[in-house]
């Protein structure tokens, strides 16, 4: 049951009707048990197998929370370091066991005999929990920003399995942080008819971004990588140019989704995407990108390697991004290329170090004709090209797979016409996808209508929005599934 599925829409409005029933809003207490269940049931529907480590998950933490804020309100602060510990370790070890372990066994194993050491090691078909690497951050960063006194207690374990397994953030996020989620399930919800309308904007565009514009161009860069020899090169690099767009609409539209039926529901999550391919360098590329994780992994792993290895001068600040970017790589998949991936962009951090550009900031101004100036655009051309090799390593099954349409791509058809390979309309939406980045830059999502006389128009929104509709039952791609679902 996904997101853009009418079963989901079904699923969403029982959920709607409960949780705004007059009887609901009495009591905070009801609607979020009316919130757990039904992100329990959504859950249920993805895999039923792994509703108890969620639950089992959830309550661990939820008791190493209480531990950890019992120590600190009696400034015991070597036990409220335990239990930390405790915590994180404990998060850790589900990705490890449920994510890293076949990985991490293959790769020694094949190490011990290259090395003469004869090591079988018998793969696990261990099943990877839908959504274990979004909902183990909520865990983490909850115990930790207990101890460093950032947050208060989840006021009941209702609270805080309602936090974990908020439905629309379970699968593919936002990550949300425990100090901007919790104080919301403490507060009775009622419909917010503004803030629901601009909801259903925000899973509008997110639908025309995956069915429209993802699910299409799936058909063209799926097929150059299941079978590169089978196509010109000039071809596959058309495919390499799109997958970013491809990856971006899917994951960025999901995004859209479930902020948008938060947003329904009167909660605010966090954004996870800020027009990415307007960045102008690496560094602003990832500030625009998976923000929820990136500023996740700031936090919690850049900020204190980069304090620990300060004296080092500009060599440990380099060394704390490569270390941050590996991780990044290494969240998304358990395989080599998502390391080397990690690694790739960590590198490109190094120049902006060495410039003294790293984490500077400027504002995007448009030129002439509202277009983008002539410096900016040639270096955000650059940092996408850049990023295209980058996730050429994302999209490649393994290093072989990548060493593969790398050799592909050295053949005399790289000097020929490229064909589309698409149907036009695809294109079009790709147009559209990166006109409206443009126009919209400083809005959270482009049918957020809060600037411009035409824009407050009903005639011209409804316009709008019966255009996006018609597109999306005209020109709909196949069914794909998010290609986060699988992390």
């Amino acid at each position: 049951m996904v997101v853009n599925s009418l079963a989901f829409a079904a699923f969403f409005a029982v959920v709607c009707i409960g949780m705004f029933m007059p009887w609901m809003m009495q009591k905070v207490v009801r609607q979020n048990v009316w919130l757990l269940l039904s992100s329990y049931t959504f859950y249920a529907f993805a895999d039923w197998r792994m509703l108890p480590l969620l639950l089992g998950a959830t309550a661990l933490t939820y008791f190493v929370g209480k531990q950890i804020n019992r120590a600190v309100q009696t400034e015991k602060w070597a036990a409220a370091s335990f239990w930390t510990t405790c915590g994180v370790v404990s998060g850790v070890a589900l990705l490890l066991i449920f994510k890293y372990l076949n990985f991490f066994g293959e790769s020694f194993a094949a190490l011990f005999n290259a090395l003469g050491l004869r090591c079988s090691w018998t793969t696990l078909h261990i099943v990877v929990p839908v959504g274990v690497s979004f909902f183990t951050f909520k865990l983490i960063s909850y115990v930790i920003d207990l101890h460093r006194q950032r947050i208060e207690e989840a006021d009941s374990f209702l609270q805080f399995s309602a936090y974990v397994a908020f439905f629309p953030t379970l699968m593919s996020g936002p990550i949300d942080r425990p100090g901007r989620f919790l104080p919301q399930l403490t507060q009775i919800h009622h419909l917010d008819y503004p803030k629901a309308v601009d909801g259903c904007r925000q899973i509008l565009w997110g639908i025309f971004l995956k069915m429209c514009v993802a699910d299409n161009l799936a058909l063209l860069t799926d097929s150059a990588w299941t079978s590169p020899d089978s196509f010109p090169a000039s071809r596959l690099v058309v495919a390499a140019l799109l997958f970013p767009l491809q990856l971006y609409a899917d994951f960025g539209g999901y995004s859209h989704m479930a902020i948008g039926v938060a947003k329904i529901l009167n909660f605010d999550v966090a954004i996870n995407f800020k027009a990415p391919f307007l960045a102008r360098n690496i560094a602003e590329f990832w500030q625009r990108w998976h923000i929820s994780l990136t500023s996740w992994l700031t936090d919690y792993v850049f900020m204190p390697l980069n304090i620990g290895m300060r004296g080092w001068g500009q060599v440990g600040l380099a060394l704390a991004v490569i270390i941050n970017m590996v991780l990044i790589g290494f969240w998304h998949g358990a395989d080599w290329s998502f390391g080397v991936f990690g690694l790739y962009f960590g590198l490109l951090y190094i120049p902006l170090i060495v410039r003294g550009k790293f984490g500077k900031k400027k504002r995007i101004n448009a030129g002439a004709h509202g277009l983008p100036r002539a410096e900016d655009f040639v270096h955000m051309l650059g940092t996408y090209c850049l990023v295209t090799i980058g996730f050429m390593l994302f999209k490649a099954d393994d290093l072989s797979s990548f060493a593969h349409y790398w050799q592909a791509l050295a053949r005399p058809s790289l000097l020929s016409l490229p064909s589309l390979g698409l149907p036009v309309f695809t294109y079009v939406g790709v147009a559209m996808l990166m006109g409206c980045e443009w126009l919209c830059r400083d809005r959270e999502h482009p049918l957020q209508f809060v600037h411009g006389p035409a824009m407050r128009s009903r005639a011209v929104r409804w316009a709008i929005y019966y255009v996006l509709i018609l597109c999306i039952f005209l020109f709909q791609g196949e069914t794909q599934q998010f290609i986060y679902f699988q992390f």
